[in-house]
Parts: C-alpha cells; structure tokens; sequence
C-alpha cells in the first residue's frame, strides 16, 4: 500500500515539503500538485432543537445517513478513504458512534476514523486535521465532517473542583455561553437596540436566501426514516426590528441578549471531502475548493465572543492577505453582542460578511457549523465568481478560529 502512495505522488510534491507556505492572493490562487482541495463540500438541511425536523434523529443515525447519500452522489469508492475525522461536541462515545454509522453506511472497516471536540470550531477542526494528515504524507484522500444533535445532546453544564473554580479565569472558563454574550456587550457598551438591528440583517438575510432557493445548492438530501429532509426548518419569515424589540432577555434578567438576536439551537451536519490537487487529476474529480491555513487563539473566557477580531488577523498575517483581498466571509453569529463587536472592530463591509444569513437565523448546531461555514461560504464564492473565503467563529472556553479558503468552482 505505501508503495503504491509513493509511486503515484508527483516527485514535485516530494520535493518541495510540507513546510513552505505561500503568501500574498496571487500566490494562494496558483495551483500547484501538492495543494489540499476539496471536491466534495454538502450539508444537510438543519432542524430547530426539540421542535424541528431532526429533533428525534441521534448522531449515529444522522451520520449514517449523510455518509450513504455523499457516497450516491459522489459515486467514490469508500474503500479509497484512508481516514475520517468527525468534529462534534456533545454526544456521548462520539468515536464508536461515528465509526458504527460510516460502518453501516458502506464504509468498509479497514477505513480509519477519529473524532475532535473543539467545541464551536469543531466542524472546522475536522478539516484541519484532515487537512494536516494529507499534507504530511499520512494520507491522500479523506472525509471531514460536522455534526450535532443540539436536541438529544444539549450543552452538559462543566464541573470543575473548588481548587480550579477560585482561579477568576479558570472560573469564567466554563461559564454559559449566554453569561459571556452578556459580559462583552457590558464591556464593550452593545446596546440592546443594535443587538436587534444585527440580528435583524440575519433573519432578512436568510429568509429571503430561503426563498430564492439559494440553500439548495449547498444542500444535500437525505434520507432518514423514509423521509428525505431537504429544506432547513429553521429560518423565521417575517422577522422584524419590532418582534425582536418585544423579546425577553433569555440569561440575565436585565441582559440584552434574547432568542431573536441569539444563535439558533439546531440539529445537523456537514461534510467536505479532501485529497491533493496530484489525486484528484487522476482520479478525475472536480475541484470545487482549497485549504490553505487556519489560525487558533485564546483570549479572555469572559468576553470569549470577542476572539475573531484576535483569529483573523493571525490567518490573515500568515497568508499575506489583506482583509481587502477577501471576498466572502462566513464569521458565525454566536450571539448579536459579539458579532457587532467584530464587525465594527474588524472595519470589513457588511455586504461581504454572512450574505445569506448567519447563525443567528439560520441555528447553530455546535460540531457543525464549522464546516457548515465553508459549505456555505464555497457555495456563495461559486455564485459571485469570486475567489476568497474566511471563515471565524468565537469558541467556547475562551478561544477563537479562523481559515482561509480559495474557491475554484466557477458559476
């Protein structure tokens, strides 16, 4: 088997290492053998938690069925996958469950599987690592995925012993996320009334991306029960700066921050297939995307929501862009108070940020939307012709992530 990989790789790619990172956009558009692209990147439909579509579907089975319809779509053979790395955050033996869906999906046991938990960048750390594996020579061809079921598997309150809890940080560590939102719009002076106006561009957003049709095209069916789900049930039509001015704060009783301008609670998952440019020339499979880095950060636990405006500049120093170079950006929506925070400080324009809507609208199943993000975000570059993706999102516990993605699909 090693002598097979070996021989087929171009010696190029031997040559020139894992370690040289280009720089500058020109640069990051060349196409070269040993560039880690994507050829496959779907999600399926999302469902509002314990009232939507999907609110009695475990992860197992969820998995299950994505793996078996991007293997229909694709027609790739599951026994050329060498690993699969699944981001998820809350299910209980993530590993066997997901090894026993790919395994019931058709993927033969000799494939190997791992699971990651990074709690809100989880789908994002799947490709990452999937990523790294291929550009170290340990595989060529593998499967990242992100997944949660938010219904069956909410948050689990963290427990730390007395000795860590009087550390202030360590305290604020492992707070409820709603606690934070509500310490950064204290913090940094957010005011109910622009929370609302943010999330208000995110359900108009999204509710008029649900109309055209435009989610479809990053949509994958499945099948689940003899239903085929299809359609995300968790956009609200109708949203106005008026029905979001009438809800209740849902952490604090004086907070600010409320179910409308909030991220959703949802239920769903994603999948992006990833192998070398050399490969997938070979095999004959379209290019739809690249990976070209990711940059992680931690930053106070307190005002966790904050740490985009510290993960972007990271991606960006290490990639030469300038944040002009950028054409789309997928940067999640945790909670209205944080995302205003990063629009502002970050100065990037509105119309380039979420154009279909963001978490806020649209939900927020935590393993998932890592790589909901860069579905979403190779789907749109592919509609404008455009080139660039920087995906971010603030992480539990204090942290925050970025990437940079190019995209090579054209209208």
């Amino acid at each position: 088997m090693f002598t097979r990989l070996i021989a087929r790789r171009p010696a190029q790619f031997l040559a020139r290492g894992v370690a040289t990172q280009p720089k500058g956009r020109s640069e990051l558009l060349a196409k070269r053998p040993d560039d880690v692209v994507i050829t496959f990147a779907k999600r399926t439909a999302m469902g509002r938690a314990r009232k939507g579509q999907l609110k009695d579907i475990p992860v197992d089975e969820l998995l299950q069925a994505l793996f078996k319809a991007t293997l229909e779509k694709t027609k790739l053979n599951p026994a050329a996958l060498e690993d699969i790395c699944v981001g998820t955050c809350h299910p209980p033996s993530p590993l066997y469950i997901s090894r026993a869906a790919a395994i019931a999906a058709g993927i033969p046991v000799e494939v190997s599987i791992s699971t990651v938990n990074r709690l809100c960048s989880s789908g994002l750390q799947s490709i990452v690592t999937i990523s790294n594996s291929i550009r170290t020579q340990h595989i060529e061809l593998g499967m990242a995925v992100g997944v949660e079921s938010m219904s069956l598997n909410p948050r689990p309150t963290p427990e730390v012993v007395p000795a860590i809890a009087q550390n202030p940080q360590a305290h604020d560590c492992v707070q409820p996320m709603g606690w934070t939102s509500e310490m950064v719009a204290r913090a940094y002076n957010i005011p109910r009334q622009k929370q609302d106006e943010y999330a208000l561009i995110s359900h108009t957003r999204a509710a008029k991306a649900v109309k055209a049709g435009i989610f479809s095209e990053e949509i994958i069916p499945v099948e689940i029960r003899g239903a085929v789900i299809s359609v995300d049930d968790t956009v609200r039509q109708g949203v106005t700066l008026e029905s979001l001015a009438g809800l209740k704060p849902a952490f604090m009783e004086d907070g600010a921050s409320t179910a409308g301008n909030s991220s959703g609670v949802g239920d769903g998952a994603a999948l992006c297939i990833l192998t070398t440019r050399a490969r997938a020339e070979i095999e004959g499979w379209e290019v739809v995307g690249k990976y070209i880095t990711s940059a992680f950060v931690g930053v106070e636990p307190r005002y966790m929501g904050i740490s985009p405006v510290a993960a972007i500049p990271k991606v960006l120093a290490k990639t030469g862009l300038k944040k002009e170079d950028v054409d789309v950006w997928e940067i999640n929506e945790a909670f209205a108070s944080q995302f205003a925070y990063c629009v502002e400080q970050l100065q990037v324009p509105m119309e380039k940020i979420n154009p279909n809507g963001g978490s806020i609208a649209l939900t927020h199943p935590l393993g998932m939307t890592g790589t909901r993000q860069v579905v979403t975000g190779l789907a749109e570059l592919k509609r404008r012709g455009a080139e660039i993706l920087c995906t971010s999102m603030c992480i539990g516990s204090g942290m925050g992530g970025a990437a940079i993605f190019v995209n090579e699909a054209r209208p």
